[in-house]
């Protein structure tokens, strides 16, 4: 496996939350909450477990080459869905940070413009990787295109 975030084992945990704004609510109200909700992870938690992270904002569009179900225009959750993605040494250490008396009040916060409540679904990482360089992807498909033949 290679590394896509410095630091971050293959035996470590990568959480995600999903976030569905309710009605009233905007992305910056979003984008506000959950910056102050990751400083203070990053202060207080990247010398207790904390590897790194990152949030996404639903961007409405759909892959029709890449989706299975259907031909959709658009998502119905654009500019109303986020996943916040993090990554830990541990389990039990990102549990600890979410019991840190910093961390609670923010995520409250969080929470109140929530459309779906919260589950955050712990996932062990089974592969990440950075694309090739273009030297490189030209010496993969050479080595592809060679030692394929032989198979």
């Amino acid at each position: 496996m290679s590394s896509l975030i410095n630091g971050f084992s293959s035996d470590g945990v990568v959480t995600v939350n999903r976030v569905i704004l309710k009605p009233g609510y905007t992305v910056d109200d979003l984008e506000e909450r959950v910056a102050t909700l990751c400083e203070n992870v990053k202060t207080y938690h990247s010398d207790t477990g904390f590897v790194g992270g990152f949030v996404v904002l639903n961007s409405g569009m759909i892959s029709n080459e890449g989706s299975s179900v259907g031909q959709a225009v658009q998502s119905p959750l654009k500019n109303k869905e986020a996943l916040i993605v993090t990554f830990w040494q541990s389990f039990e250490q990102h549990e600890a940070s979410h019991r840190s008396s910093t961390f609670q009040p923010l995520f409250e916060k969080v929470l109140e413009i929530c459309d779906n409540g919260n589950e955050e679904i712990a996932y062990k990482m089974l592969w990440s990787g950075m694309a090739y360089s273009g030297e490189d992807a030209l010496a993969a498909r050479a080595a592809k295109a060679e030692y394929s033949k032989a198979v």
